[in-house]
C-alpha cells in the first residue's frame, strides 16, 4: 500500500531506534520508581498494599501485580473524586481536567507533549512548518489537546477546527491549505463528500492521521481513491494517551503498530491477569510511566496481539509492535437472566490444572440456553474429573453447564473466552 515516503531513520528522537535489549533494561529499571511514586496516591497505596516496589523489576514480577480495569474507573472515581485516588498530582496543579462519557474524569498534567502524541504525528509525516486541521473535539474530552501537544513539540501550526460545522471545515481547508487532517475516519469522509458537493478544492490535504474509530481497509482505500493517499492510524485512549501507531518506509506501510516508548504493554487472557503466549490474541494491559497519573497494569478492555517472528520494521523503529485493535475483551453475556463473565471462566480453569485452554460456548435459543465449557486437555479426564468440572461451572456461575473436551490446538486463537452462538431469530 502506498503512503507518504518516510526515510528509514527519520524518527522523532533516538529513543525510537534503541537496541531492543537496551530499551527493555531501561523500562524494567524504571518500574520500582514508578511503583513507589504511584503509592503516594491513596488509590494505588491500597491496590499495591504489601508490594515490595524494589522487587518489581521484570515482566514476571510486574505480572504478579493486580489488574486495574478501565471498566472499574467510574466506581473508583465515585468513591474518591475525581480520579479514584489514582492521580499523584493535586487537581489544582494540573493543566486540564476532562470529562469523558460515563462520566469518567481524566487528568492532564503540565509539560511538553504530555500525551506523547508527537510520535504518531511525526511517523505520519507531520513536520515543523506544516499546517494541520485538528478535527477532534475540543469539548470536554482530551483528543484535540493530544494533537495540540504533539504539534507544539514538532513545531507545526494547528487549525483548531473541532468536530461539526462541515461547510466551515471545507472552507477552511480550501482557503488555508492544510497538509494534514487529524480526526476520526468517519468525519473525514463527511468532509470529502461535502467538498465534492460544494465544488471546493481540498487537494492540499494529502495526509490523514486517524483515531478513535475502526479504520477498515475498505475505507482506507476509499480515502486513497478520493484524494487523500497517505492515511495512518493511531491507537490512543483518554486515560493513557498514545500507545501505538502506524509507520511507513519508502511509500509503504510497515506491518503492525509500533509501541510508544513510555509504556510497558502486556497481552493477557481476558478476565484474568495472566499473559498469553507471544502472538496470541488477548486483552491489552498497559503500565504507563507518567509522573502525574501513573497507571500500573491498567486493562484497557481492547483486544490485540504482539507481532512475533516479523522482520524488523523498515522505518528503523525497534520497539515491539501490535497487530492493532482486534475487538473488545469484555465478552460478558447473559444466560438465563444471569451474567457470565470471562473472569468466571478463568476461575473454573484455575480449579482444574489439567485444562490447558477453555471457552464457554452458549448455544440454543433465548430462554432455552445451553452453556458448554469447551476444554483443551492433553489427556481426556475420567468421568469423576468431568463431573468435578461440571460442578465447578455450577458453583462459579450459579448456572447448569456441560463440559466438552478437545485436543490441544482445537480452539481458535482469537482471544475469545465466551462465545455466544445462540439463535436470536
Amino acid at each position: 500500500m502506498k503512503v507518504d515516503p518516510v526515510d528509514i531513520l527519520d524518527t522523532l528522537d533516538a529513543l525510537e531506534t534503541r537496541n531492543p535489549q537496551e530499551r527493555e533494561r531501561d523500562l524494567m529499571a524504571r518500574l520500582p520508581q514508578l511503583i513507589e511514586r504511584a503509592r503516594s496516591a491513596p488509590g494505588w497505596a491500597r491496590i499495591l498494599e504489601g508490594v515490595d516496589g524494589a522487587a518489581i523489576n521484570s515482566r514476571a514480577a510486574l505480572a504478579s501485580l493486580p489488574i486495574t480495569r478501565k471498566a472499574d474507573l467510574k466506581a473508583l472515581q465515585k468513591a474518591s473524586m475525581p480520579f479514584g485516588g489514582l492521580a499523584v498530582t493535586p487537581v489544582g496543579a494540573l493543566s486540564r481536567v476532562y470529562v469523558s462519557p460515563g462520566p469518567i474524569f481524566d487528568p492532564e498534567g503540565r509539560g511538553q507533549d504530555w500525551w506523547r502524541f508527537a510520535r504518531p504525528m511525526y511517523a505520519a509525516g507531520v513536520r515543523s512548518g506544516g499546517l494541520l486541521q485538528n478535527c477532534f473535539s475540543y469539548h470536554f474530552t482530551p483528543a484535540a489537546f493530544m494533537v495540540e501537544g504533539g504539534a507544539a513539540r514538532i513545531g507545526c501550526a494547528v487549525i483548531p477546527a473541532g468536530a461539526g460545522q462541515t461547510e466551515m471545515q471545507v472552507q477552511a481547508i480550501a482557503d488555508l491549505r492544510p497538509d494534514t487532517y487529524v480526526g476520526t475516519p468517519s468525519f473525514l469522509r463527511i468532509i470529502i463528500e461535502k467538498a465534492r458537493e460544494m465544488g471546493a478544492d481540498i487537494s492540499s490535504m494529502q495526509r490523514a492521521l486517524m483515531g478513535a474509530e475502526a479504520l477498515p481497509e475498505s475505507l482506507r482505500t476509499w480515502f486513497r481513491e478520493n484524494g487523500v493517499p497517505h492515511v495512518f492510524q493511531t491507537y490512543a485512549s483518554a486515560d493513557i494517551g498514545s500507545m501505538a501507531y502506524e509507520t511507513a518506509t519508502g511509500g509503504v506501510l510497515n506491518p503492525g503498530m509500533v509501541l510508544d516508548e513510555d509504556v510497558v504493554l502486556e497481552i493477557v487472557r481476558p478476565g484474568s491477569g495472566e499473559p498469553v503466549a507471544p502472538g496470541d490474541i488477548g486483552e491489552i494491559v498497559v503500565t504507563l510511566f507518567n509522573a502525574d497519573y501513573p497507571l500500573i497494569r491498567f486493562a484497557t478492555g481492547d483486544m490485540s496481539a504482539l507481532l512475533v517472528d516479523a522482520e524488523p520494521s523498515r522505518c528503523g523503529r525497534t520497539n515491539s509492535r501490535i497487530r492493532g485493535w482486534l475487538g473488545r475483551a469484555d465478552q460478558t453475556t447473559k444466560v438465563r437472566a444471569m451474567f457470565v463473565h470471562p473472569s468466571q471462566v478463568n476461575n473454573i480453569v484455575r480449579r482444574h490444572p489439567g485444562i490447558l485452554k477453555a471457552r464457554m460456548v452458549v448455544t440454543g435459543r433465548m430462554a432455552n440456553d445451553v452453556m458448554t465449557l469447551h476444554c483443551e486437555v492433553a489427556t481426556a479426564p475420567d468421568a469423576q474429573q468431568a463431573a468435578a468440572i461440571v460442578e465447578s461451572i455450577r458453583e462459579v456461575t450459579k448456572l447448569r453447564g456441560e463440559v466438552r473436551f478437545e485436543s490441544p490446538g482445537t480452539l481458535a486463537d482469537d482471544g475469545k473466552v465466551i462465545e455466544d452462538l445462540r439463535d436470536y431469530s
